[in-house]
């Protein structure tokens, strides 16, 4: 990897993987090539080889930024309720966003294809399995925050199964060509808490 240590040098890293991010959550993992990452950066071609190693690389630091973000996204989300509890519509709604994504609230469902495709997608790149796996946990808090709130606190077991469950019916909702996987997952998630 390129000399990242300059102050020059972690900007321009950090533009690239903002272009990444960017596309990887807009177009999937076939939209993150060096060029179109270095034009949607405005930086010349041969940054992208200079900071990462590799495309995989870039792709895993791409990855990072997207789930980082959208934990950054839940967390805001979840701190914007302000004091009390929610109820349970709304935390219903909060989850679904962080496992569909809030693109999904106004018929998404382009944004969901896309992150279902990142994570099963993933699986089918073993070098971002370490950071799948890392993020996971963070991922598991954040969603047992939500019900903790909501006054529905879930045992880890729990939870794992009611994120299987989501996942299943968005899925089935995907493959019947629903317009509306949320509707879906709302309706599993209310059926089961």
């Amino acid at each position: 990897m390129g000399a990242v240590g300059t102050p020059k040098g972690e900007r321009r890293r950090a533009e690239l993987v903002a272009a990444a991010a960017a596309l990887l959550r807009s177009g999937g993992f076939d939209a993150v090539r060096h060029r179109a990452v270095a034009e949607r950066a405005g930086l010349p071609l041969s940054s992208t080889t200079y900071y990462f190693d590799s495309l995989d690389d870039l792709i895993t630091a791409a990855a990072e930024r997207t789930s980082r973000d959208e934990l950054a996204e839940g967390h805001a989300q979840l701190a914007a309720l302000g004091p009390g509890e929610p109820d349970t519509a709304e935390a219903v709604e909060l989850v679904i966003d962080q496992l569909l994504g809030p693109e999904s609230r106004d018929g998404g469902l382009d944004a969901v294809l896309l992150r279902y495709e990142r994570l099963v997608g993933a699986g089918r790149r073993p070098y971002l399995a370490p950071l799948m796996r890392s993020l996971r946990p963070e991922l598991d808090a954040l969603l047992a925050d939500v019900f903790r709130r909501a006054g529905r606190p879930l045992a880890p077991e729990a939870l794992r199964d009611l994120v299987f469950l989501v996942d299943g019916a968005v899925i089935s909702a995907l493959i019947e060509s629903d317009p509306d996987p949320r509707a879906a997952a709302r309706e599993i998630l209310l059926r089961h808490l």
